[in-house]
């Protein structure tokens, strides 16, 4: 060995094994992140692919009138909807605002599965309640854990792990889908499960609730609001799922004081009562199940909502949250007023809601992306290949995005890019998703605290707004574009 070659590092051989766990995987999606039939017409009633059908559907007065719960539905008597699968494609609904398909995550946990029978696609209807799908999830997860076990792969994958241990669970769950692994777990559903579960990742789980569950209720008090988003009001008033998703911590701001959302403000908001209730009594049960081996990919960096207030059922929104001290009195300024403090988080959830534990892997994302980016990909990979600690946080600084939910074909619309000084280096891609148009780049501008873009689309579907920034990270966010409201079913009234 020459000078030259002496440090050169040699190729893996040919018959190394690949790095692969021997687990059984579970992946939960968040809210409307699982496709729904109709079992009585046979109709998809949500997840086509077709971004003219999205469209069609909340423009349309009735477009999603098969979603809305029926009395048997409110009084347990489910299955008349049926979950298919996990969406393979991007949708879009007011507030939430997109939601990346989970093809991505479904890849990249398979390429670290001894077998693709050792993963588990959990689709469920999320209309239903956390407890409800909890349950299921933990019956379904059992008879995976057991079916795999039996499989001829899993002594395969086993025989090349640390003392041939046999499989165990890990769930990988994207938003609303981290409260329904905490649901399965509790003892009361299957005594062993958390002792045959290795590992938990959650994406973007709010824990603790989000302040936009709240205002998606209330939307249409007050004030005229678009179409779809009074579609939305209609359909969430009676869901039990998104009363589980109403935030569970001191968010509503009164006078010098800071106080938990009641059943009766709930209401009065656009909620029902009852629903906000047992919601709340659930979210109490949960908090006392621990999750093994947690990991939480939290979103960073992005303009969130995090508290609220209150006036006459109408509720105003903040950017800003109140924190308090070791004894549970709050941090107050000199005046003894509140101080505010604003963590931000992913667009949808803030910072303080999804880091449950010390084990946080923050990651500058929004939302409905949280389970597309490649960060956290990789992250639940790391996770998935071994059982050592994840290591140092993933997130490089990275940027915020700030896009509204909904715009209107030939009227511009504002991008702002937060948390970068400077628009060098930076590119704000616009392109439609089913690829009727091409990409384009938007300007930047460099306002007083902030980097934007004014864009104006021509004609009516599904957006994708990409940033990149020059230390390579990367942030989207999807925007449905409407026609304007004179050619929209029921726009004029």
């Amino acid at each position: 060995m020459n000078a030259a070659t002496a440090h050169r590092p040699q190729s893996a051989p040919e018959n190394a094994r690949r790095n692969l766990t021997q687990d059984a995987v579970v992946i939960i999606p968040g809210i409307m992140g699982s496709e729904l039939r109709d079992t009585a017409t046979g109709k998809t009633v949500w997840g086509l692919s077709s971004v003219r059908w999205l469209l069609g559907a909340w423009t349309n007065p009735d477009g999603f009138a098969a979603l809305r719960m029926t009395e048997d539905e409110l009084e347990g008597k489910v299955g008349r909807i049926q979950p298919v699968q996990l969406m393979r494609h991007s949708a879009w609904t007011p507030y939430l605002k997109g939601c990346e398909p989970y093809t991505r995550l479904i890849t990249g946990v398979n390429a670290c599965a001894a077998d693709p029978a050792a993963v588990l696609e959990f689709a469920y209807d999320w209309r239903l309640s956390v407890t409800t799908n909890g349950r299921l999830l933990a019956e379904a997860a059992r008879r995976h854990l057991q079916t795999w076990r039996a499989h001829p792969a899993h002594d395969r994958a086993r025989r090349a792990r640390v003392d041939e241990r046999p499989a165990r669970l890990v769930f990988v769950a994207h938003s609303m889908g981290g409260l329904i692994t905490q649901a399965a777990l509790d003892p009361l559903n299957d005594t062993d499960l958390a002792a045959d579960t290795r590992a938990v990742i959650t994406l973007a789980t709010p824990f603790y609730g989000a302040v936009k569950a709240a205002a998606i209720l209330n939307t249409g008090r007050g004030a005229p609001v678009p179409l779809p988003h009074r579609q939305l009001q209609e359909l969430c008033a009676t869901m039990p799922g998104i009363h589980d998703l109403l935030p569970q911590y001191a968010c509503v701001l009164d006078h010098n004081d800071a106080r938990r959302l009641s059943p009766g403000d709930v209401a009065a908001l656009g909620g029902h009562p009852e629903l906000a209730r047992v919601a709340a009594d659930a979210a109490t049960k949960r908090a006392a199940i621990s999750l093994p081996g947690h990991r939480a990919v939290v979103g960073t960096g992005q303009t969130t909502w995090q508290s609220l207030t209150l006036s006459n059922g109408i509720i105003q929104p903040h950017c800003h949250t109140v924190r308090r001290n070791s004894d549970h009195s709050l941090i107050r300024k000199p005046d003894g007023s509140p101080e505010h403090f604003d963590v931000m988080g992913d667009g949808t959830v803030h910072k303080e809601s999804a880091a449950l534990g010390s084990a946080v892997t923050p990651l500058p994302l929004q939302h409905g992306a949280a389970a597309a980016d490649r960060s956290a990909v990789k992250a639940v990979q790391e996770l998935l290949r071994d059982d050592i600690h994840l290591g140092p946080p993933m997130g490089g600084p990275g940027c915020g995005l700030d896009t509204p939910d909904l715009a209107t074909v030939g009227a511009p619309w504002e991008i702002r890019i937060t948390g970068i000084a400077t628009p060098a280096g930076v590119t704000c891609e616009v392109s439609s998703v089913d690829g009727h148009s091409s990409a384009r780049t938007a300007r930047l501008n460099l306002a007083k605290r902030s980097i934007t873009a004014r864009v104006e689309i021509a004609e009516p579907g599904l957006y994708r707004v990409t940033i990149r920034t020059r230390d390579k990270a990367q942030v989207s966010q999807l925007v449905l574009v409407m026609p304007p409201a004179r050619d929209v079913p029921g726009g004029d009234q």
